[in-house]
């Protein structure tokens, strides 16, 4: 296996190209190279774009060329949206000239029909020394490089590196993960991945140092061995989560449509997340809300989560969530007679319960305009030493209420990032924020949820939601601890 400065090296004209090529793009119309070159244009990429096409001297006012042969310098990547059957012949002309081409076109080994000319693209990629993503996929989408197929993509460079066999499920991963504040290192899709796949993909996220989160989503590994010793040996570094594909006779007789996978049996993965600590998640919210956790929280090897403070407004809420934290394997015990004391000292509204869950009517969090809330924080923090403690607030209860002259979500808001930052490393601290789907209410959820990601506390839409997640971390933290 290379070493980490090797595997980076070799993946950096993957992840920051300076010169790109775009093969299939349109002098008349918006096709799939166009969007792409847009998009990434949108996203600031400022490197060399050259369309390359039979005829037109110009496209999105970029100057074309019509062929490589008339390249004579090394192109990084290509983006190659043409029909299948003439991609083999267009690598065997690149050789010498491209590192990496991604192949969004179809029709190879997803389709009967299209086996042998897998086989011979496959062929004649090693044979021309270029690397290559695909067929039958989107791509990669590198906020680092300026780069990207997803249209409305935020630029913003995070933490979080993913692997995905769905070019669909990529965009969704990526709007839908930056609408809950998750911020991308790098996103590859790998579609039939006839070449790069998983385990080399992943060896490159385990050594890169702007990730720190690996999340997947696979239908089928075919260097199981690879991918293995990959996950194996730096599940001490890095938490991964998969999204697995194929689960049942219905789903595998998709992912062979779909890319041409065998996929693989369940319980093989399960074995797979005993032996390496991966976590598999069920959904793709599950998938994003468990990146989410990691992206904000630190990793406790030595104290797995297991005890659990709820508070916020709202009995029946607190209710349902004890029965979903219970499920996930979370404990949501009495607090400590101390904390449960100092509570008691604030003289809190009648209706108040401050056992735990901490139920506190829309009436107590009022108090003080907001602001008892980071006096009940406190003593839950200095007092009770739980492992995470989970706030919810359900939002319409104060923003549709008739006194409007202080923003009371606000001030619970700043207060909770307030003893959050007094208390670094006592207990993992998540949000919740409920909404009625109104449009402006999301609106303003939206606006608390960026800036309590900001400060490094990933925020729920419900509390099953948060149980998920944190049980996700508990695992991994118990997988570390017994190690």
């Amino acid at each position: 296996m290379p070493s980490p400065p090797e595997i980076l090296e070799t993946f950096a004209p993957l992840f920051e190209p300076r010169r790109v090529v775009v093969v299939g793009a349109s002098a008349t119309s918006v096709a799939p190279g166009n969007e792409f070159i847009r998009h990434s244009r949108a996203l600031g990429f400022s490197g060399e774009i050259i369309p390359l096409h039979p005829s037109a001297e110009s496209i999105e006012g970029l100057r074309c060329c019509r062929s490589f042969r008339e390249i004579d310098q090394i192109i990084d990547y290509a983006y190659i949206a043409i029909a299948a059957s003439r991609v083999p012949d267009l690598l065997a002309e690149a050789a010498g000239k491209l590192r990496f081409a991604q192949v969004m076109s179809s029709g190879f080994g997803e389709i009967q029909g299209g086996k042998a000319l897998e086989t011979r693209l496959r062929a004649v990629a090693r044979a021309s020394g270029i690397r290559v993503l695909g067929p039958n996929c989107l791509g990669i989408h590198s906020p680092r490089g300026h780069l990207t197929f997803a249209g409305q993509a935020l630029g913003e460079v995070g933490k979080v590196g993913v692997i995905s066999q769905s070019g669909g499920l990529a965009i969704d991963m990526i709007l839908r993960g930056q609408q809950r504040g998750l911020r991308l290192s790098g996103l590859v899709t790998i579609g039939n991945s006839v070449d790069l796949g998983p385990a080399e993909l992943l060896e490159f996220y385990m050594a890169d140092p702007a990730t720190a989160v690996i999340g997947l989503y696979l239908e089928d590994v075919r260097e199981g061995r690879r991918f293995f010793q990959a996950l194996h040996e730096g599940s001490a570094a890095k938490p991964v989560v998969m999204l697995i594909g194929g689960q049942t006779q219905q789903g595998q007789r998709a992912a062979a449509s779909h890319t041409g996978s065998l996929a693989t049996d369940l319980a093989i993965w399960s074995g797979l997340s005993r032996q390496t600590g991966a976590v598999i998640t069920g959904t793709l919210d599950e998938f994003l809300d468990a990146l989410l956790a990691f992206q904000c929280l630190s990793v406790r090897d030595h104290s797995p989560t297991e005890r659990v403070v709820l508070f916020g407004n709202g009995g029946g809420t607190s209710v349902l969530a004890a029965d979903a934290f219970a499920r996930a394997g979370l404990d949501v015990s009495p607090m400590a007679l101390e904390a449960q004391q100092a509570l008691a000292s604030l003289n809190l509204p009648p209706g108040t319960s401050i056992i735990n869950p901490i139920d506190t009517p829309a009436g107590t969090l009022r108090q003080d305009d907001g602001k008892v809330a980071e006096r009940i924080l406190d003593a839950v923090f200095g007092l009770a030493r739980p492992s995470a403690v989970v706030m919810h607030i359900n939002l319409p209860v104060f923003l549709n209420a008739s006194d409007r002259r202080h923003d009371i979500v606000n001030n619970l808001v700043d207060a909770a990032v307030r003893v959050q930052a007094r208390y670094p490393g006592t207990a993992h601290f998540v949000m919740v924020l409920r909404s009625d789907g109104s449009a402006e209410t999301d609106e303003r959820k939206r606006r608390y949820r960026t800036h309590m990601v900001s400060k490094g506390i990933p925020v729920f839409d419900e509390m099953a939601d948060a149980a998920g997640a944190l049980a996700a971390v508990a695992s991994v933290e118990r997988f570390r601890a017994k190690r």
